[in-house]
């Protein structure tokens, strides 16, 4: 038992203290923050607009007299069906490979590609959550709404749509969990995330078991964190209901 605790202790300092190797962790644990950050804001703004499109299509396109309204509601609930089929029928893995290989070709650096790539992913998952949410509120507060003075959009921004969050706000959170663990992938197209920290150490090292634990104990930690604070979240909501 001591022998192998003293292997595992001259493994760690190898793989981690020599020439400062725990930097490539650091970094790409700080990419990754970055990444799965900027990706759940992208995709919370992409997912209310198709959220609300759709939501919008769905509610009122039988009542809405003929007219450029109705037509350009249909055409814009087109593209959003034709978005969410592409975006949650493909692998993200795909898609960051053919944002980074094929329309950012000329790009030095990968990571504002992969904000992009995860947030447009993002914002499929986030659309309908959102639509959820939004169909979930009482058709009231609507009517309520626009008996005050407020046009359909203001009504929805100002009434429906905080309401609506409010009810998804622990789904968005946990998208943000689900984001830290999909951004392992950005190491294939040359993103310095926290996977690839990983990677670089056992090329050096040559060292196959320590680095992989290493990095999997560190996402295992942000996700068991994260999720007690959407834990919290969710308590918190609950209590302000009341």
């Amino acid at each position: 038992m001591a022998q192998w605790l003293l292997e595992m202790r001259d493994e760690f300092i190898k793989c981690f203290i020599t020439k400062d190797r725990w930097k490539y962790i650091v970094g790409g644990l700080g990419n990754t923050l970055k990444i799965a950050l900027v990706a759940v804001l992208m995709g919370i703004v992409i997912g209310s607009v198709v959220a609300v499109i759709r939501a919008t299509h769905d509610k009122t396109i039988e009542r809405m007299r003929p007219g450029l309204g109705k037509v350009l509601l249909q055409i814009g609930d087109f593209i959003c069906r034709v978005y969410l089929t592409v975006i949650r029928g493909t692998p993200v893995m795909i898609q960051i490979m053919i944002m980074f290989f094929v329309i950012f070709s000329n790009a030095r650096d990968g990571v504002p590609v992969a904000m992009l790539t995860f947030g447009i992913n993002s914002g499929a998952y986030v659309a309908e959550i959102i639509r959820g949410g939004i169909m979930s509120v009482d058709p009231g507060q609507t009517e309520a709404g626009r008996s005050l003075g407020f046009g359909y959009v203001a009504t929805m921004f100002y009434i429906v749509i905080p309401q609506a969050l409010k009810s998804v706000l622990p789904a968005l959170a946990n998208e943000f969990i689900v984001l830290i663990k999909e951004t392992a992938v950005a190491c294939y197209v040359a993103v310095n995330d926290l996977t690839k920290g990983g990677e670089i150490i056992r090329s050096q090292t040559y060292s196959q078991a320590m680095p992989l634990f290493i990095v999997a104990a560190i996402y295992l930690l942000l996700v068991v964190f994260f999720s007690w604070l959407v834990g919290k979240l969710e308590r918190r909501l609950r209590s302000s209901d009341h």
